[in-house]
């Protein structure tokens, strides 16, 4: 591996605060949804439906992509710094997405739902995408991976009788371990993580096309990173105006004119599984639609009147990877058997009313911790790992007066 002395560059906070925000809907989501037990045991109570369907039509699938596309604006900072100090970064960053992963895997073994395993091993994709020059022709190859072209392929295969592409997908029969729910063992859930979480994990992904979003979605950050969405926001001023509207409208659209858009689609006894993915399919793009419009509308804010506010999240952006383990450390216990075993008994408005001022508190932690810190620790950990020294700066020197 070539070496690089890690230097400190003024970060764009606005980068930072949208991934505070999408760590804010991951965690509004983690929590109703009792980190997976949820599924379980459904509530059928009216007023618990409420809480869970606007959480979930708001966050859930919205802020897993904003997620991953600043994981794609990230790449190419990464990737630009180095480049701009002649150093060649792409063995380096390959490294990076190997600690990355091994943060997954053992974060895993708590919570089977992890995506930094996910993003480490899609982020390998984007690396020979980097040396193409030409942002039209990856913002092409990103809007095919939208598209679901795996779902696509599938259809036609349905449509042709063949017996594989009408089978549903695995996870729509999968039960919810025993042992998250009533084992009362720490290690029977890490066993049932290794065994069976790992693939059904991996599986979901593949079927509900989650890892052709996030290549794409990746591929969009990409080239933001590359064109300074993030580091000459005056520049955009426009764009994100026009941007957030055209994705509001196709949200809409896409919510409001769903019962008319499935029946393109035909399907029969025999045939059954291309309508079932072509509501996928619209469910995503409004998922992506609706994600690209909150985007442009936190951006727009955060860039006028709102900067003062939703600044707040700019140290939880800075600091993500800690506080997204650090939920799981916490709050898995919480609903497991081997620890105080609530996902049987906790609403969703419990859930809710609980994750908001949970949120406030991390909130708060990062600004105390930055105070003191350069990094997260876990930030630091990997960063350190990167470059394969502990000389990285982690305490602040005090200021003398």
């Amino acid at each position: 591996m070539t070496t690089a002395k890690p230097a400190f560059i003024p970060r764009m906070e606005g980068l930072d605060a949208l991934r505070g925000f999408a760590l804010l809907g991951l965690f509004l989501v983690h929590m109703p949804e009792q980190y997976e037990l949820y599924w379980a045991h459904p509530t059928k109570d009216p007023t618990q439906l409420m809480w869970h369907d606007a959480i979930f039509n708001i966050f859930a699938g919205k802020s897993f992509s904003l997620l991953a596309l600043c994981f794609g604006v990230s790449f190419f900072i990464i990737m630009d710094r180095a480049a701009q100090r002649g150093v060649d970064f792409t063995v380096r960053f390959v490294w990076r997405l190997a600690l990355l992963f091994g943060f997954g895997w053992l974060h895993g073994l708590i919570y089977r739902g992890d995506v930094l395993d996910v993003l480490a091993v899609m982020g390998l994709f984007l690396i020979p995408f980097y040396r193409l020059k030409s942002n039209a022709l990856i913002a092409l190859i990103a809007v095919f991976f939208l598209l679901q072209p795996v779902m696509i392929v599938q259809m036609i295969a349905a449509f042709d009788g063949a017996h594989w592409a009408n089978q549903p997908p695995g996870f729509w029969s999968a039960v919810t371990p025993e042992a998250y729910l009533t084992g009362k063992s720490f290690f029977a859930t890490v066993a049932a993580n290794l065994s069976d979480g790992r693939p059904f994990k991996w599986d979901f992904m593949w079927e509900s096309g989650r890892l052709s979003q996030i290549l794409g979605l990746s591929l969009i950050g990409m080239i933001l990173g590359r064109i300074g969405f993030f580091r000459q926001p005056e520049r955009f001023v426009k764009t994100r105006l026009i941007g957030m509207a055209i994705a509001a409208l196709a949200a809409a659209v896409l919510w409001f004119g769903k019962s008319a858009l499935l029946p393109l689609v035909p399907t029969s006894d025999a045939v059954f599984m291309p309508r079932s993915l072509w509501e996928s399919m619209l469910s995503g793009w409004f998922d992506l639609s609706l994600m690209a419009a909150m985007m442009l509308a936190f951006l727009n804010l955060y860039y006028s009147f709102g900067h003062r506010l939703l600044g707040l999240l700019a140290p939880a952006g800075r600091m993500t990877l800690t506080l997204y383990i650090g939920q799981s450390l916490i709050f898995v216990p919480v609903f497991y058997s081997f620890g105080l075993g609530l996902h049987a008994s906790m609403s969703q408005s419990t859930a809710v009313l609980i994750a908001i001022p949970a949120f406030i508190a991390q909130v708060i932690f990062a600004h105390l911790w930055f105070k003191r810190f350069y990094y997260g620790p876990l930030e630091w950990l990997w960063r350190a790992g990167t470059y394969l020294t502990l000389k990285v700066p982690f305490v602040r020197k005090p200021k003398l007066s």
